[in-house]
């Protein structure tokens, strides 16, 4: 006897929500009452989602509209017939007599928002840990595009107006108070490439209004003060625009309005529960006033649901942008729909003992609840091995401990999330495509292979291809072969064509050659030809490098050839300014030997967040010497320098012909560093500790007939600050010293990164400082600061915060036996006409002021 049982289904329930006057009700809200189960409507008011056999009440809300419920019972069948449920919403009419809240100041508003402001750290924290799925859409369109960027780069043959970006991904996201997130990326679809993975992350949309600060990366670098924060007062005025009884609570509607508009606020509308003071929904906004960038208006619309354990959590949100800039013009959305909570809920969070189940109507589903409330419970002592595999799985059937996030991966994409087939996304998806959004995918899915096929690259690059003067003058020109993954890159006329007064005139060719292979590992070769017409030498050099482990971070190199550089290998002045400083001004700063050298490296990381260089240099070295005075501009006042470089602490640094051999190891550690896995590759993000970095550089006597013997060694810090509104913060410090000094020459001493030019390639070092002067065979300190306000005092002058300028301050410190104590302070603006910097720097050596000047740069 065989018995044989039908299998049920869940069943699919879809509809459009439509607003007063008939039009879709875009990103609206639709879930199952006491649940998270659920959707949001698309652009066009559409929806859709599955819902398991049995009887339910299904919620419709929309910010500023009445919710409507619907019952829905959904019989037990293999294959259930769509049910649709099509729902007109209107808008909510809210009353001012319904407040029942003891209320002060002018407008009652202030009297809720008192409650709201008073109870923000309890919702902050009412949930202790959760886990929830995810699932995100984001699309991107343009709407003009340039022929060229400031009218000098040019914009790729294949950008036309209309969708560039469409991705979707489905993701479990795991998060543990105070801010520990890791997420697990389980399947990843983007319009136009079945290989790549989305670029949506769940955890970076963790917009939190209960937040004091809320961080916008990508549009602005101070972040928001929430109108929920304890400071929120000083910088908004708010408004009860009414209150109304929806779906079981009073929910009064508050009007944020910012006191100064330029301020790093928000406007638009709060929505509080009355009696619990918590966010049923909000609809705020920023503009171009805020000092936002390449976002004219930027929408955060966010809705909130009861769930089990007394506590509420985030169903929906959405970012919708307008984007204006260099010529480009569009908008886009990104929205998140957040469903299977399971939940833990802080300690403090009073819970209400729920009834006794009764019997179901219908058999339960073989699924997990979508909400459940895990109470904790004794963990079970673990061996090691235990303990790193339960750190590196993830949270099945449960709410993660702390085990699970001492692993720093905050992100893993999984192997096959992108080769999920059509079926499976009409099933899971829970937003519905829009038209223009099914037209997208089915376009550039079925032009893929088009794409990826050798005639359609090659035209392609043919026409980008294309030799512009632009490129032969300031960008340099490439010959991309994109089907075969190389490219040719050959470098400007001002780096191609250079002069100083070594070599006079000189030509120096560069090519470069770059492989990708499709596994993303990458090989590049760059021949150099140089000739001075002056001194009459020819010169080469060949660099090559290798990329062959993305996964571990490793990478190997060489270099070698007879050729010409700076003392200080960092080339603290470029060719083109040198040559300008040297023809119109009659200054030389660039010194410069030859050596016939050859140089082995190898790069990778040691463990997570521990990387290690290992190189091997050998060289010959010997002078070179001025053959050359000609300068456009002859001032009789003035005579070029020698190329032998001052310096204080020795008499002469000129040097006989010798042989020197070195071994370096640079160690750099980020404590905690956490990382992104992708099945190809490891991304390394930051940590809350800095940057540590580790140099030890022997010299080897006798070796190779090697001249040279001493050992060098230097510690260094690095980090970033953020500090709210007052902007943010970078610094570095490191100290070294030499010991065992038998013999080094100048090129061996420790270098700083000098200017006497009033052009800045990097405000990160000296401004004032000689480029040679200081330069130490002894023990140095050296430091770096500097503070980007990011508008906290221009935005509130106003005639200036118009302009978006950004205030920032230096401060560079040295100390070698020979400098004393040196000090430059420095002042400036940045973002003058969006990219460029300039600043004034005073520099004082053992408290006597010793110079001063102007320093222009790019300051993004």
């Amino acid at each position: 006897m065989c018995l044989l049982a039908g299998r049920t289904e869940a069943g699919v329930v879809k509809g459009k929500v439509t607003d007063e006057k008939g039009a879709g009700l875009a990103f609206a809200t639709v879930y199952l009452q006491g649940s998270t189960v659920g959707s949001t409507t698309n652009e066009q008011g559409d929806y859709q989602f599955n819902v398991d056999p049995g009887k339910h009440t299904v919620v419709f809300q929309y910010v500023g509209y009445k919710s409507q419920t619907k019952i829905l019972e959904v019989p037990e069948e293999e294959k259930p017939t769509p049910i649709v449920l099509n729902v007109q919403l209107l808008p909510d009419v809210y009353n001012l007599n319904e407040v029942r809240v003891s209320l002060s100041g002018k407008n009652p508003a202030y009297g809720i928002m008192q409650q709201a402001i008073a109870k923000r750290e309890y919702h902050l924290k009412e949930v202790q840990a959760f886990t929830a799925q995810v699932y995100v859409k984001g699309l991107q369109r343009l709407i003009n595009v340039p022929k060229r960027v400031l009218g000098i780069m040019k914009v790729p043959a294949g950008l036309k107006p209309g969708i560039i970006y469409l991705s979707e991904s489905v993701a479990e996201l795991s998060f543990m108070q105070p801010n520990k997130y890791r997420e697990r990326m389980i399947s990843s679809k983007v319009s136009g490439s079945s290989r790549a993975f989305s670029f949506n992350q769940a955890s970076e949309f963790n917009v939190n209004f209960y937040q004091n600060l809320v961080k916008a990366q990508g549009v602005n670098e101070r972040g928001f003060v929430s109108p929920l924060a304890n400071n929120a007062m000083f910088f908004y005025k708010y408004e009860l625009m009414g209150s109304s009884e929806n779906n079981g609570h009073l929910i009064h509607r508050i009007k944020v309005i910012p006191k100064r508009k330029t301020d790093p606020v928000v406007t638009g509308y709060l929505y509080i529960v009355d009696g619990s003071w918590r966010l049923q929904s909000l609809n705020l906004y920023v503009t171009k006033d805020q000092q936002i960038e390449f976002v004219d208006t930027l929408r955060i619309t966010q809705q909130f649901t009861p769930a089990a354990g007394n506590v509420w959590v985030l169903q929906s949100q959405k970012f919708t942008f307008d984007v204006e800039g260099y010529g480009f013009k569009g908008n886009g959305y990104f929205t998140a729909v957040y469903s299977k909570y399971r939940i833990k809920p802080a300690p403090f969070v009073k819970q209400t003992p729920a009834p006794a189940p009764a019997a179901p109507a219908t058999p339960a589903p073989a699924v997990a609840p979508p909400i459940a409330v895990v109470a904790p419970t004794p963990a079970p002592k673990l061996t090691r091995k235990e303990r790193k595999a339960q750190r590196n799985a993830p949270p099945a059937n449960g709410v993660p401990d702390a085990n699970f996030f001492k692993k720093k991966e905050v992100l893993l994409i999984e192997k096959d999330a992108n080769t999920r087939d059509s079926t499976y996304w009409s099933e899971i998806r829970p937003v519905p495509l829009t038209e223009e959004e099914v037209i997208d995918y089915h376009t550039k899915d079925s032009l893929q292979v088009i794409k990826d096929s050798k005639p359609y690259k090659d035209s392609l690059d043919q026409k980008n291809n294309r030799l512009t003067v632009s490129d032969l003058l300031l960008s340099g020109y490439s010959y991309r072969n994109s089907f075969e993954r190389t490219t040719f890159n050959i470098e400007p006329a001002t780096r191609i064509w250079q002069y100083n007064t070594v070599e006079g005139l000189v030509a120096n060719l560069r090519i470069g050659y770059n492989k990708r292979f499709e596994d993303r590992r990458n090989f590049s070769i760059a021949p150099t030809l140089r000739y001075g017409f002056s001194n009459e030498k020819a010169q080469a050099k060949i660099a090559a490098s290798y990329t062959y482990d993305l996964l571990r971070r490793r990478s190997a190199g060489m270099e070698g050839g007879r050729f010409v550089s700076q003392f200080n290998a960092a080339e603290p002045i470029t060719p083109f300014v040198n040559t300008v400083y040297t023809l119109l001004l009659k200054e030389n700063y660039e010194k410069l030997y030859q050596k016939a050298y050859l140089r082995l490296w190898h790069n990778r990381e040691l463990v997570n967040g521990l990387s290690a260089t290992f190189m091997v240099d050998y060289a010959q070295r010997e002078m070179l010497f001025n053959t050359t005075d000609y300068a456009v501009r002859d001032r009789a006042s003035k005579e070029f320098t020698s190329n032998e470089p001052l310096n204080a602490e020795v008499g002469s640094t000129a040097f006989p012909r010798h042989q020197a051999l070195a071994g370096i190891v640079t160690l750099s550690y980020r404590p905690g560093a956490e990382y992104i896995s992708h099945p190809d590759r490891k991304i390394n993000l930051g940590s809350k500790w800095p940057m540590f970095n580790l140099t030890y550089r022997k010299s080897i006597s006798g070796l190779l007939g090697s001249d040279v013997d001493y050992d060098f060694v230097s510690l260094g810090v690095s980090d970033d600050l953020e500090l709210g509104l007052l902007g943010t913060s970078s610094y570095s410090a490191s100290v070294g010293t030499f010991w065992r000094k038998n013999q080094l020459y100048f090129m061996d001493f420790k270098h700083f990164s000098g200017n006497r030019t009033i052009l800045s390639g990097d405000f990160s070092g000296f401004q004032l400082l000689d480029y040679y002067r200081y330069s130490t065979q002894k023990t140095y300190v050296e430091a770096h600061y500097s503070h980007h306000f990011n508008g906290f005092i221009l935005n509130k002058i106003p005639l200036l915060r118009k302009l978006k300028w950004q205030e920032v301050g230096s401060v560079n410190y040295l100390h070698t036996a020979a400098a004393g104590h040196y000090l430059e302070l420095g002042v400036g603006i940045e973002h003058l006409f969006k990219i460029f910097r300039v600043d004034f720097f005073t520099g004082f050596q053992e408290r006597q002021k010793v110079s001063s000047g102007l320093r222009l740069g790019y300051g993004f």
